[in-house]
């Protein structure tokens, strides 16, 4: 499935239960992540392994699986990507 990205900094729903999501697979704060938050080659402790368990995390707090296409840079981009993704999905 292919999802316009978007930019935004606008705090969600969905963006804040990403929030609380990293927050238990990474650590820190859900404040750790706002929307605008860059992922994927940005935070040193979101290696692959942590991204497995981040797909796992977000696939059982939304309740849909993650197509391996979608699994790319521009989806994990930000949260606010990821959210974007994850609405698309669910909506």
């Amino acid at each position: 499935m292919t999802t316009p990205m978007t930019s935004s900094t606008t705090t969600t729903p969905t963006t804040t239960a990403l929030a609380e999501v990293l927050a238990d697979v990474l650590g820190g704060p859900p404040s750790r992540y706002p929307p605008g938050t860059e992922l994927f080659g940005s935070l040193p402790e979101l290696d692959s392994l942590a991204l497995v368990e981040l797909i796992t995390a977000v696939e059982v707090r939304f309740g849909f699986e993650l197509d391996e296409d979608d699994i790319t840079a521009e989806v994990f981009e930000t949260v606010a990507s990821l959210g974007a993704h994850v609405d698309a999905c669910t909506g």
